[in-house]
C-alpha cells in the first residue's frame, strides 16, 4: 500500500531559520519537500505548527510508571503522547538493583523497538543529603561496577544516569559512563562548586533539574547551580510547572544559560495528565493535591504532574519566553543531546513528521508522530 501523503497549509511554521506562514509536507513517516500532487490537504490557518516534544526525563502518567510492567509502559507513553511529547527517555527512581535490572530489560525492548528514546537511571547513585523523593533506605554510592550493571542490563539503550558525582566513586563513575556513550548528569547532589567543576571537567554535561535537590546558590558558597550555569558543555534541566522554580529562578538560567542550554522536562509521575489522588513512585507513596505532588510521608515534592504541553504555554503566555526559543529548550536541545538531530527536533525534510498543531492561545489542538496523528485535530 502506498505511503499517505498530507500536506499542511496555513499555518505559521517555526523552523530553525525562522517563522512564517508555508506549507509543511508529510509523506509516509517523513516530512517531504516534494509531495506527490494528488497529496490531501489541511487548512490550519490560523494555527502554528512546531517539532513533537522531546522530554529528557520523565517517570510515568495516566496512572501508569515507567517502572512498572509493560502495559503500565504504555499506558504512561499514551498519556504523554497526546500532551505533545513524540520522544521522551524513560526515568526509573531508586530502588533495588535487582528491581531496577529487570526494569532495564522492560525498557530496553521498547527502545528496541522505537517506542522510548533509552532509559535513564535517576538513582540510587544520590545523596541521602539531598535524595528528595527517593528511598534514603536503597541509596548507594556510585561504585563504578554497580554502574555498569544499570549499563549492561539496558543492553544500549542507557541514554543517561543521575549521581551525586561528590560521593565515592562518583568522578570514575562520570568517566565509565563517557566511555560507554551515556550521559552523566549531576543531580541530587550536596557537591561543593569545586568539586561540580571536578565532574564537569571529567565529562558530565547535564544537570538533573537544575536548583531542585541541590544546594541553593550562595554568594561564598556557589555550589552546583553557579558551576552548571556557567559552564558551555553543560545542558540545564528545568521542570516549568510553577511548582518546582520561583519565575524569577527561571528567569536566571535562561538568562546565564541561554535558550541552547535550556531542556525543558517533566519529571512527571503517575499523577500527570490524571489528577490529584494517591500515587506510588517507586516503593514511596505520594499525595497529590492541587496538581503538587509531595511525599506522604515527610512532605517533600515528588517529581511533578506536568506535561510538556503545559510547559510550553506557560514559558510563551507566563514566563515571556518567545515561541523560538520554548521550541529550542522543548525539542532542539534534548534532540541535540540524544544525538537524534538528524532525525528530530524540527520540522525539516527528512526527519520524523513529529508535529504538533496549537491554536493562537498555545492549545494544543492536534499531535502526529511519524506521520500518524496520535491526538487527531480538533479544530474549531
Amino acid at each position: 500500500m502506498a505511503a499517505e501523503s498530507t500536506v499542511l497549509t496555513g499555518a505559521q511554521v517555526v523552523l530553525p531559520s525562522g517563522t512564517g506562514v508555508q506549507d509543511l509536507a508529510v509523506h509516509g513517516a517523513r516530512i517531504t519537500a516534494a509531495p506527490p500532487p494528488d497529496a490531501r490537504r489541511l487548512d490550519l490557518t490560523g494555527h502554528y505548527l512546531i517539532p513533537g516534544f522531546v522530554d529528557l526525563h520523565n517517570h510515568g502518567g495516566g496512572g501508569a510508571s515507567f517502572s512498572g510492567g509493560p502495559e503500565a509502559v504504555r499506558k504512561a507513553l499514551h498519556t504523554h503522547r497526546t500532551h505533545g511529547t513524540t520522544t521522551l527517555v524513560a526515568s526509573t527512581v531508586t530502588d533495588d538493583m535487582d528491581v531496577l535490572t529487570r526494569q532495564a530489560g522492560v525498557l530496553s525492548e521498547f527502545a528496541e523497538d522505537g517506542e522510548i528514546a533509552g532509559i535513564h537511571f535517576e538513582g540510587p547513585f544520590i545523596s541521602p543529603c539531598r535524595k528528595g523523593a527517593h528511598s534514603e533506605a536503597l541509596l548507594r554510592h556510585p561504585d563504578p561496577a554497580d554502574v555498569r550493571k544499570l549499563i549492561d542490563a539496558a543492553r544500549g539503550q542507557a541514554r543517561m544516569v543521575t549521581l551525586a558525582t561528590e560521593l565515592p566513586g562518583g568522578i570514575d563513575s562520570v568517566r565509565l559512563l563517557v566511555e560507554h556513550g551515556v550521559i552523566a548528569a549531576i543531580g541530587h547532589t550536596d557537591a561543593t562548586y569545586e568539586q561540580t567543576r571536578e565532574a564537569i571537567e571529567a565529562g558530565a554535561t547535564v544537570a538533573t533539574h537544575l536548583f531542585n535537590a541541590m544546594p541553593p546558590l550562595g554568594h561564598r558558597a556557589p555550589g552546583p547551580v553557579a558551576a552548571l550555569l556557567e559552564d558551555p558543555r553543560v545542558t540545564v534541566e528545568l521542570i516549568n510547572d510553577g511548582t518546582h522554580l520561583h519565575p524569577a529562578a527561571l528567569e536566571l538560567a535562561f538568562r546565564l544559560a541561554g535558550a541552547e542550554r535550556v531542556a525543558f522536562i517533566t519529571d512527571a509521575m503517575d499523577a500527570a495528565g490524571i489528577g490529584d489522588g494517591r500515587y506510588l513512585l517507586g516503593p514511596l507513596e505520594v499525595d497529590v493535591a492541587g496538581g503538587v505532588a509531595r511525599l506522604t510521608e515527610g512532605g517533600a515534592i515528588a517529581g511533578s504532574t506536568l506535561t510538556l504541553d503545559r510547559a510550553f504555554k506557560r514559558a510563551v503566555t507566563v514566563d515571556g519566553i518567545t515561541v523560538e526559543d520554548a521550541v529550542q529548550a522543548l525539542c532542539v536541545n534534548p534532540a541535540r543531546l540524544l544525538g537524534r538531530w538528524d532525525e528530530i527536533g524540527s520540522l525539516e525534510p527528512g526527519k520524523f513528521a513529529d508535529v504538533l498543531v496549537l491554536d493562537q492561545n498555545f492549545d494544543l489542538k492536534g499531535v502526529m508522530r511519524q506521520g500518524s496523528w496520535v491526538k487527531p485535530l480538533q479544530l474549531a
